[in-house]
Order: structure tokens, then C-alpha cells, then sequence
């Protein structure tokens, strides 16, 4: 990607998802270690997941509606300080103390997460609103002034032109915005497991300290306030956003399955444990091993979704939601660890392709002014389905068996598959909704002259840069 905006966002999740990765690891092994309870670790990761989710949306709300600058960076200045709490804590354990600390940390954590996804998104379009405007200035007609029909042809192939590279740099974005979630999912666990055996879980919890930290000064530049015609109050736009999520019936159908299939995918935590010691007798490495693998192929699945921006988001979500349900029932019948690893990258590969699928259909379905709130909506939603799928996947494994159990949530996924496909908006109900998107914000107009005349101080410094190359996302 050739915006050095993009780029710098999306290190900043990188190295953010890595220090995550070491506050995970480093808090379930203290907490199990200071309690012996298993209890006590699902108390521990409802905290910091399942109940930040019913107050994510207002949040974001709030940080849009304010004007101040830096809200971003103070989000993850405010999950340092929160972490670095608990690093002292586990020196005094007291566990209503570390959950309480669990449940802030999380909160600013899926806020944070979902207005960065906003600004991702922001950045790719402003990106690609600024090509073409070069791009119109260079193919800008010279000679006659053009007539009303003229005029109108003109401004319906550069809206068209306009709509197209927007989507493909929101899509890009995305795409690489997911291959830095799949490699810190790779090498987040390993490293962090080491770092914890060798240092400690405190040690751990401060690096990960350094992490937010890093991340904030990397987006002091980024200010998510977004003016809003329902009102500077939360309540108002929190009604705006579930109002529009009502208006449009594909993102509402898309939201609905998309938690269904959530519950699916994220029943097999429990399931794996018992899976890969009991059934298959693999032990603890063999458990290893097959998360490693479904990691590998979440990078090979982001990839393919980088490489394959021109392909449609329906098929890719439908296929994606198809390789992880098959990878369940996979794991159901493979009679040993090696065809399980098989089934493993399979379903890596399907959630490489399904999560961004889903958050480019959400982005495409979203006016900008509610591209924070819908990003924050999706967050809790995820959240809130890793708590549902944790009790039914631990619920099948303690009243059936780890392949009956698997065999259930795999063919409840692929269920989802064909149901996908049916309710996936095509390019009618896009245009449908870019049309009513205009009503949220300032009309673009799209003719070349005026786009020209609109990024006019920037074509100006392009001009003295690189008078005869176009810039290019």
C-alpha cells in the first residue's frame, strides 16, 4: 500500500495485537496459577470480552461526538495504565480486583479496535477520492465545453469510476489490515509463551505495556470525531445507527447471520482441549500443533483475500463460513493428528477469508459518518458470540463426545453457507445504498471539472512533484 497513513495504522495494530497476545497468555496462566480454577479463567475471559461488549457502542459514540483531538492514542494510553495495574496486582492477587481491570481493558480495547477499523476505512477512501481527482484532472477535456447530456454521461462514469476504486481501497485496506491479525496470531502465542515461561507473567504484562504505548504516539494524528445532523448526544446517535442498520435490510440480514455463524465458529475453544488430548491422544503438542496450523492458514486465507480484491464479498464470506464448518467436520472423522491438521488449515484458510469479507460488506453498507458506530456495533457482536459459542461448544463436549460435538457446530456452519449467499447484497442494493448515503453526508460532485476544482491545493503539489505520473493506491 502506497499511503504512508495506511501503512503507519496498520503497524500500529501490529505491534498492538503482539503485546496483546502477550497480556492474554501472560493473565490466563497467572490467573489458573493463583487459583487452580478453570472457573476462575472463563470469569477471567468473560470480563474482558463478553461484557465490555454492551457498552462499546456508546462509546464510540461518545468518542465520535467529541471534539477533542487524540482520543484514539488516549484509548490505548488508558489500556497501558490499566495493564500496568494488573502487572502489580498479580503481585498481591486478588481476583475481583484483576477482573474488574479485565473488564475496563477490554472496553478500551474493542473501542479502540473499532474506531481504528473507521479510520482504516477513512484513510483508503480519502486515498482514493484524491486519485481520482488526479486522475480526472489528467483526462480532462481541453477543447469545447461539454453539453447538459455530455455533462451527465461525464458525471455518471466518474461516479461509477469513483465507487469502484473506493471499494477496492477499503477492500485493501482491510485485506492488510487482516494479514497483520493472521501473523500476530501465528507468532503472538509462541512468543508469548516464552516470554512467560522465562521472565514471568508481570514481565509479559509490561511489555505489553510498551505496546500500547508504541501504538498511541504511531496515532496521535488521528481524530475520529465525526459531525452528525442527529445530535452531539450519544442516545441520538446510537438511534441513527440502529436506524439505519433497520433501513437497510441486507446489512441487517448480514448482521443476523453473521451471529448465528459466529456462535458456530467460536464453540470449538472448548472442544479442542479434550479433542486433541482424549480422542486423538496427541497431548499438549499435538493441541499446539493444530492451532499453529489453523494460524498458517489464516495467513494463506488473508493473503488469498488480498490478492483476490476484484473477486465478489459474497462468495468469499460464503466460502469462508463452507472451510470452517467443513474443518469441524473434519475434525469429527479424522482418525488421526495428521488429517486434523489437514482439517486445521483448511478452516484457517476459511477465516482468512470470512471476518473480512464481512467488515467490506459492512464498510460498503455504511455511510462514513457511521462507519465507527457499525465497526463498534461488529466488534460487540463478535464478542458477545465468543461468549455464546464458549457455552455451547463446552456444553456439547460435556454431554456428548469432542467428534459429536464438532460434528454439530460443523454442519451448523456450513448450514450458514447457502443462507449467505441468498442474503448477500449485490450491486443493486449497493448502488441502493450509496444513493441513501447521501442524505448522512455533504453531496460529492463527481465531473471531472469538479473534482478538479475540488482537490485543487493538492493537484497543485502533485503537479511540482510529478508533473507526468499519476498517483496510484
Amino acid at each position: 500500500m502506497k499511503s504512508a497513513r495506511l501503512r503507519r495504522i496498520i503497524g500500529a495494530y501490529a505491534v498492538n495485537r503482539l503485546g496483546t497476545w502477550l497480556g492474554i497468555v501472560a493473565m490466563l496462566v497467572a490467573v489458573f496459577d493463583h487459583t487452580h480454577s478453570a472457573l476462575a479463567v472463563s470469569a477471567f475471559l468473560l470480563a474482558g470480552q463478553a461484557l465490555p461488549a454492551f457498552v462499546v457502542p456508546a462509546i464510540v459514540a461518545r468518542v465520535e461526538a467529541s471534539k477533542r483531538r487524540r482520543e484514539l492514542s488516549a484509548l490505548y494510553v488508558f489500556e497501558a495504565i490499566v495493564t500496568a495495574l494488573l502487572a502489580v496486582l498479580l503481585w498481591h492477587f486478588w481476583l475481583p480486583g484483576v477482573l474488574l481491570l479485565a473488564a475496563l481493558d477490554g472496553t478500551a480495547a474493542l473501542t479502540a479496535s473499532a474506531l481504528l477499523r473507521a479510520e482504516v476505512a477513512k484513510a483508503a477512501r480519502d486515498e482514493a477520492e484524491a486519485q481520482a481527482a488526479h486522475a480526472a484532472a489528467v483526462q480532462a477535456p481541453l477543447g469545447e465545453p461539454l453539453t447538459a447530456a455530455g455533462r451527465e454521461g461525464s458525471k455518471r462514469q466518474s461516479d461509477t469510476k469513483l465507487k469502484e476504486t473506493i471499494d477496492e481501497a477499503e477492500r485493501k485496506a482491510n485485506a492488510a489490515l487482516n494479514v497483520a491479525f493472521s501473523t500476530t496470531f501465528v507468532l503472538g502465542p509462541a512468543v508469548s509463551g516464552a516470554i512467560v515461561a522465562s521472565a514471568g507473567a508481570s514481565a509479559a504484562l509490561f511489555i505489553d505495556v510498551g505496546s500500547f504505548l508504541i501504538c498511541g504516539a504511531l496515532l496521535l494524528d488521528l481524530h475520529p470525531h465525526v459531525e452528525e445532523a442527529a445530535g452531539e448526544s450519544v442516545a441520538a446517535r446510537l438511534r441513527a445507527a440502529w436506524r439505519h442498520i433497520n433501513e437497510v435490510p441486507s446489512l441487517r440480514g448480514l448482521l443476523l447471520l453473521e451471529t448465528v455463524a459466529l456462535i458456530f465458529f467460536e464453540s470449538a475453544g472448548p472442544i479442542e482441549v479434550t479433542y486433541a488430548k482424549a480422542t486423538l491422544h496427541a497431548g499438549d503438542r499435538g493441541l499446539g500443533l493444530l492451532l499453529t496450523v489453523w494460524g498458517a492458514g489464516g495467513v494463506l486465507g488473508s493473503l488469498v483475500f488480498a490478492r483476490m480484491v476484484k473477486r465478489s464479498l459474497g462468495i468469499m464470506l460464503s466460502a469462508g463460513a463452507l472451510a470452517i464448518g467443513l474443518a469441524y467436520v473434519g475434525f469429527a472423522a479424522a482418525p488421526s493428528l495428521g488429517l486434523a491438521c489437514g482439517a486445521a488449515f483448511i478452516g484457517g484458510i476459511g477465516n482468512g477469508l470470512q471476518w473480512p469479507s464481512l467488515i467490506s460488506l459492512v464498510q460498503r453498507l455504511t455511510p462514513p459518518a457511521l462507519l465507527g458506530r457499525l465497526m463498534g456495533a461488529v466488534e460487540s457482536l463478535g464478542a458477545l458470540c465468543l461468549a455464546f459459542g464458549l457455552l455451547l461448544g463446552g456444553g456439547l463436549a460435556a454431554l456428548s463426545s469432542p467428534r459429536i460435538a464438532f460434528l454439530v457446530v460443523g454442519l451448523g456452519a456450513v448450514a450458514t453457507t447457502a443462507v449467505f449467499l441468498r442474503i448477500t447484497p449485490g450491486s443493486e442494493a449497493v448502488d441502493a445504498k450509496q444513493a441513501q448515503a447521501q442524505e448522512h453526508a455533504p453531496p460529492l460532485e463527481l465531473a471531472p471539472n469538479a473534482l478538479v476544482e475540488a482537490h485543487e491545493p493538492l493537484l497543485h503539489e502533485l503537479a511540482q512533484q510529478a508533473p507526468h505520473e499519476p498517483t496510484s493506491i
